[in-house]
């Protein structure tokens, strides 16, 4: 076969050989999860990589203002999930990942919006501050789900008690500040002193809110967490870049001190309030305290992923929680398009009882953030173990990808797998943006 090709030449021929054999090998019958190695090389994750940008799975589309709905389906019911919609957590969880991938300016463009949308509504986080509303109308609250064309706020009623999603906000504005990727207009401090002071009135360190999940108020870590990491990452770009006394941020510390104490006093857990129908040991928005906020600590965040892959990992995916009825075994049966993505953060009692043990959707938002967690871990430590996990969540997260059976095209992201007539099948909410920007992530972190 070689002739007589010197030894440098014979193994470019065979090396090469290989690298299209891999190619051909992904995306012609063979399943995502095996196109990786156990130990794979950087050239199989290259390809896996190239292959799916090739297929479209990394598509993020974009309104004029570049924010990014929530979900990118075509299905005629589409309109119905309100998922064309903004949510700032979503919003920055893709912002980040196209950030640290070096798209720079689609991420800074989406949190520079973000910013511009609080500063047209600055009125609500004002008279939220100033005591002129009632906050227990989560209506009055600074809104967390809008139009992302228009920057304008959506009349429908919604859980807008997030305070999760505006420690997102503070914390991945402040990144990119310290970046000297985003500007540090007036406007924008404005922002970032309004909501500092917004978080202050609130107590959020034990404020109910409805957290990433949109669902029962409560007192969770996830949420507290959040907005402590936002805290500190203002914190450190005002010692970096001290900006006078224009702009109001004397209560940054002691929301600081308060949150930290809280978070500490319920983690590992999401909530230990004593109420059963709010007391929660295992959910899966606690990992990313540790991806990509990095606001717990190793000890904490090998705990948290325990939990998460004891407690609620299953064959698929991962579940939010354990007695999660949303998507729940023949959802589309048991409830009209309408009802399925509706505002349930009121009382959940209703869809709970629809709800078979054992049978919650199995999401695919969390096992690329727990392969980046491990990845984190191997780059630091070099160990095999981290690295054997590392991969292994990265092959549950390719094996979720919609195959060419799917009613949605292939190789797309779904919100999460539920059972239907006994059959798991992507729900109606394919591709997620959110999902697709973690395993874009977990690509990215495999390569290190």
């Amino acid at each position: 076969m070689f002739g007589n090709k010197p030894l440098s030449a014979r193994i470019f021929v065979f090396i090469s050989t290989k690298i299209v054999f891999k190619m051909s090998h992904i995306g012609h019958g063979t399943p995502p999860a095996q196109w990786l190695s156990d130990q794979p090389s950087a050239n199989e994750v290259r390809e896996a990589l190239s292959f799916l940008t090739a297929q479209g799975t990394f598509k993020f589309p974009t309104f004029s203002t570049g924010l990014f709905c929530a979900a990118a389906a075509e299905n005629p019911e589409f309109q119905l999930t309100g998922y064309q919609s903004v949510w700032v957590r979503d919003n920055i969880h893709i912002a980040h990942a196209l950030w640290a991938i070096g798209e720079t300016d689609k991420g800074v463009k989406a949190v520079a919006s973000l910013l511009e949308f609080y500063s047209k509504h600055r009125s609500r986080l004002i008279a939220a501050i100033t005591a002129d509303v009632h906050l227990t109308d989560v209506q009055q609250r600074p809104h967390i789900r809008f139009d992302g064309e228009t920057l304008s706020e959506l009349g429908e009623k919604w859980a807008h008690a997030q305070n999760d999603a505006l420690g997102y906000l503070l914390w991945l504005s402040c990144k990119m500040l310290r970046g000297g990727d985003l500007q540090a207009s007036p406007e924008t401090l404005d922002v970032l002193s309004l909501l500092v002071r917004y978080l202050a009135k609130i107590e959020y360190w034990q404020d109910e809110d409805a957290g990433h999940w949109e669902e029962t108020r409560k007192v969770e870590a996830s949420s507290i967490g959040t907005a402590l990491a936002g805290l500190k990452e203002l914190k450190s770009y005002l010692e970096e870049h001290p900006c006078g006394g224009e702009h109001d941020f004397t209560q940054l510390d002691n929301c600081i001190a308060q949150g930290t104490l809280a978070l500490h006093t319920i983690l590992p857990f999401e909530c230990i309030q004593d109420d059963p129908l709010v007391n929660r040991k295992e959910d899966a928005a606690l990992l990313f305290l540790a991806y990509p906020l990095n606001i717990i600590d190793a000890e904490t965040t090998l705990q948290v992923v325990k939990n998460v892959t004891q407690q609620l990992m299953g064959p698929i995916g991962i579940r939010r929680y354990n007695g999660d009825s949303y998507w729940c075994a023949d959802y589309r049966d048991l409830l009209s398009a309408e009802k399925r993505t509706s505002d349930f953060s009121d009382d959940t009692s209703g869809r709970d009882s629809l709800l078979k043990p054992g049978q919650e959707a199995q999401w695919c938002l969390f096992d690329p953030i727990i392969s980046i967690i491990y990845g984190q871990r191997f780059v630091a430590t070099g160990s095999d173990e981290d690295r054997t996990q590392q991969i292994f969540h990265l092959r549950r997260s390719l094996a979720q990808l919609t195959d060419k059976h799917s009613r949605f095209p292939a190789y797309r992201c779904p919100e999460s797998y539920f059972m239907e007539h006994g059959e798991w099948i992507p729900n109606d909410i394919c591709p997620l943006l959110w999902t697709q920007a973690n395993l874009r992530l977990a690509l990215e972190w495999a390569l290190k």
